[in-house]
């Protein structure tokens, strides 16, 4: 059975970089704990039987675990590693007390919890500042070169020279930008604000929908506008121009995600185009092959959105806990154990069932095994 796509020749670049993501999550969540002055029994990278590991000075199991998608940090007084409070914690005594994550202010466990998230934003930041003052970054100016005919943009009213100020209210500074924009809004209306003969001209624009192939040979629906850059860049940023850049990238890669799943929810845009494990193991060793400053963005990429789905309001996930924490300074006390435990367990229902649905995505692009499976069946 072959499964097309070289599926097996991905698995170290994607080990390599999901290793190093989950390790800055869990780091993030570790040393503000620590910070905080919570004792941190376990961290791990990975679930189940460990492999290997050490202990440290201060008590902290650090190990690598046989299942490497993940890992966890369990503190003192949490019951398991998705850290469900331990119903013993009422029994500690005061030394123990002033040691276990239960026991924090409120305030300390919301930011020993938003730790992780946060550190994942912060080293994308990292990633893409190194890669625009040490590589560049690619920076062609907002400016049509070529208006296509009978394209939207001629319908729209574009012309060769304008100078792209922003889109819907967000600024543009890149045609890179402008082409993110435009391409996950096909039939959707634009409101554009352009820079002719030193006058602002506000244009309202209607992408077309184009089919095209993407880095992975998957046909993917785009917005086309039908115009040209009118030149091409690469600039190298001094060290403070990228980190703001970098920032600048970080946020526009966060409106975008949002978006998309914005469309996937309303309908418009398949949720066949979600991928999981697989599918960025085979986007993991395609980017490895094109070099490292591709390997560096698409880690930065990955970064960000792990980021995100840990901040879902989703029980088991980092966002669940926020989303408690949130109720328990409305009501001014915690949620019962019962209420807890409740939603740990919809929330894993939840996690579980889109595992499944992203992995079976997965599979599906591999034409091998649907013919397998059609074989099974027919």
């Amino acid at each position: 059975m072959d499964f097309s796509g070289g599926l097996y020749g991905f698995g170290i670049p994607f080990l390599v970089i999901l290793t190093a993501l989950v390790f800055v999550h869990e780091l993030g969540h570790y040393l503000v704990a620590r910070w905080n002055g919570v004792r941190v029994e376990i961290f791990s990278i990975g679930f189940g039987p460990e492999l290997f590991g050490w202990t440290d000075k201060a008590g902290t199991r650090w190990k690598f675990s046989i299942i490497p998608l993940g890992g966890y940090v369990k503190m003192f007084g949490d019951a398991n590693a998705a850290s469900m409070p331990d119903g013993s914690v009422a029994e500690l005594s005061p030394a123990e007390k002033a040691v276990a994550f239960p026991h924090k202010r409120l305030g300390q466990r919301a930011w020993i919890v938003a730790a992780g998230p946060i550190a994942n934003f912060l080293f994308a930041i990292v990633l893409l500042a190194g890669l625009f003052s040490m590589i560049g970054q690619p920076f062609t100016p907002a400016v049509v070169g070529e208006v296509m005919p009978d394209s939207a943009a001629e319908a729209a009213g574009f012309q060769a020279g304008d100078e792209v100020l922003s889109v819907n209210g967000q600024s543009i500074a890149r045609f890179e930008e402008l082409q993110r924009i435009v391409g996950l809004r096909p039939e959707e209306r634009l409101d554009v604000v352009v820079l002719r003969d030193g006058q602002e001209v506000d244009l309202v624009a209607t992408p077309s929908r184009a089919e095209v192939p993407n880095a992975l040979g998957e046909v993917q629906e785009v917005g086309r506008l039908g115009i040209t850059r009118s030149s091409s860049d690469f600039i190298r940023h001094d060290p403070a121009t990228a980190v703001w850049q970098a920032t600048r990238e970080t946020i526009s890669i966060i409106n975008q995600t949002f978006t998309a799943l914005g469309q996937i929810i309303r309908g418009d845009r398949g949720a066949d185009e979600l991928g999981g494990p697989i599918r960025i193991a085979q986007m993991s060793g395609q980017v490895a092959e094109h070099g490292i400053p591709q390997a560096i963005f698409f880690a930065a990429v990955l970064s960000i959105n792990l980021g995100l789905i840990n901040l879902f309001p989703v029980p088991m996930l980092d966002g669940g806990h926020l989303l408690f924490y949130a109720i328990e300074a409305l009501r001014g006390r915690p949620l019962g154990e019962r209420a807890q435990e409740y939603g740990f367990r919809i929330g894993l229902a939840l996690v579980l069932t889109l595992m499944v649905f992203v992995t079976w995505n997965d599979l599906l692009r591999f034409e091998g095994l649907v013919n397998f499976v059609k074989g099974l069946v027919t």
